[in-house]
């Protein structure tokens, strides 16, 4: 009897999954059967699930959602805070997909959010092999963070969380061997709040993820200086207009305390017309026309970042630990430089390259960890969250004075 019963709610279980799945499927087939503006979120789901069995996060009223793949290394592709029919904020390359091209350096595919280890250079180096000329033609990016599946750990409406094995050479011939573990949590309009200590204005949407991103060290010996060590790197890709503003705000003070303000050499020095210091604000301009990249330690970084794209009416402002008195890797393609003086803030803007030819556009907002220096089995974790606000500038504006210290007003006119 007691079997029997058991069977048969086993049943009822297995049934109530199916009419789930079901339901989910059809109402993806919907949309899928719908054709939505170049542009919108509805534009990328429906583009993105034919590539992938894709990960969809969204609210109770389904405004905020926010694509996931397993298969492209547990990326956030994009969000949106306006639903199906909104701006899709994430870059995605089409015209990477569309190729079919397995690139030997980077699969160039997008992504708002992904997760990638450091160094990408110097004498840590996991990109380049021991002892190569670090130089474009010997750069390859790691497999396991380039075009290898993630597993799915668990899913939901709000959370997924993804787990990888992998194994890297540095470029000092040390062979790392790690866990990786990266969740993803759709935040409500409370955690929002709660978490940026802001009222949300009337008028204005938003959507916000954070993610909890983790390394282990499955080594039998201790990562340290002399083996070699790596970092969690956060890169976020969004859509450059001809308008967008990169806002950094930083720790004012004595260079000889807290560094310089700025690496702004990175693909050669960023114009003065393209990045501007004043009043403890960087401005850099994100348009998707110029190559340059800048860096800031964690000194003089204040944790928090932003992007303000007067024409699609999105605010994106990003927020990351910070660890001032840990030791960040130095990721610039040099093994005679220190490789332990790094960044742990970096934001990138794309434009041609010298053969004309160009990856995007987009621009990027990225953080770092420290230093991994762990016995076997100890772990690191760094916290990096992404928030968009859209809505009328005046409402923006008074999110951005609270976070980022300057109104939009500014931001729009620096240039």
């Amino acid at each position: 009897m007691k079997l029997k019963n058991i069977n048969r709610i086993t049943s009822i279980l297995i049934f109530g999954l199916a009419v789930i799945s079901c339901s989910e499927n059809n109402k993806k087939s919907e949309n899928m059967g719908k054709e939505y503006e170049k542009g919108t979120f509805g534009y990328d789901l429906n583009y993105l699930s034919e590539k992938d069995s894709i990960i969809l996060l969204r609210s109770d009223d389904e405004k905020a959602q926010v694509i996931l793949s397993a298969k492209y290394q547990a990326k956030v592709f994009t969000s949106t805070a306006n639903g199906l029919n909104g701006n899709s904020h994430g870059f995605v390359n089409y015209n990477f997909f569309d190729s079919g091209v397995v690139d030997e350096h980077m699969n160039g595919f997008g992504g708002e959010n992904r997760l990638w280890l450091g160094p990408e250079g110097g004498g840590y180096s996991i990109f380049f092999e021991p002892g190569a000329m670090q130089v474009y033609d010997n750069w390859h990016t790691p497999k396991a963070i380039d075009i290898e599946e993630w597993e799915v750990k668990n899913a939901t409406n709000s959370k997924a969380t993804f787990i990888k094995d992998m194994v890297f050479t540095n470029y000092k011939g040390t062979k790392l061997d790690l866990v990786v573990e990266r969740t993803i949590s759709l935040l409500t309009e409370e955690e929002i709040r709660n978490r940026l200590k802001i009222d949300l204005p009337e008028r204005v949407n938003t959507v916000a993820y954070s993610t909890l991103n983790t390394i282990t060290n499955k080594n039998d010996f201790e990562w340290n200086s002399e083996t070699g060590t790596v970092c969690i790197w956060m890169l976020d890709m969004y859509n450059p207009s001809d308008s967008a503003v990169t806002v950094i705000p930083y720790n004012k003070g004595d260079v000889k305390k807290l560094g310089d303000v700025v690496k702004s050499d990175y693909f050669g020095e960023i114009p003065s017309e393209r990045l501007i210091d004043r009043d403890g604000i960087l401005y850099f301009k994100t348009d998707g026309k110029s190559r340059g990249k800048l860096g800031m330690n964690a000194l003089r970084t204040t944790g928090i970042a932003g992007n303000y794209d007067p024409i699609s009416k999105r605010l994106t402002v990003v927020t990351f630990d910070v660890k001032p008195n840990s030791v960040y890797l130095n990721q610039e393609w040099n093994p005679e430089s220190d490789p332990l003086v790094g960044d742990a803030l970096n934001a990138y803007n794309d434009g041609p390259l010298e053969d004309g030819s160009i990856m995007g556009p987009f621009l990027e907002l990225e953080s770092s960890s420290p230093a991994a220096f762990l016995d076997p089995g100890q772990s690191l974790s760094h916290n990096h969250n992404v928030f968009h606000f859209v809505g009328e500038e005046g409402n923006l504006s008074q999110i951005a004075e609270k976070l980022l210290g300057v109104c939009l007003e500014t931001v729009k006119t620096v240039f």
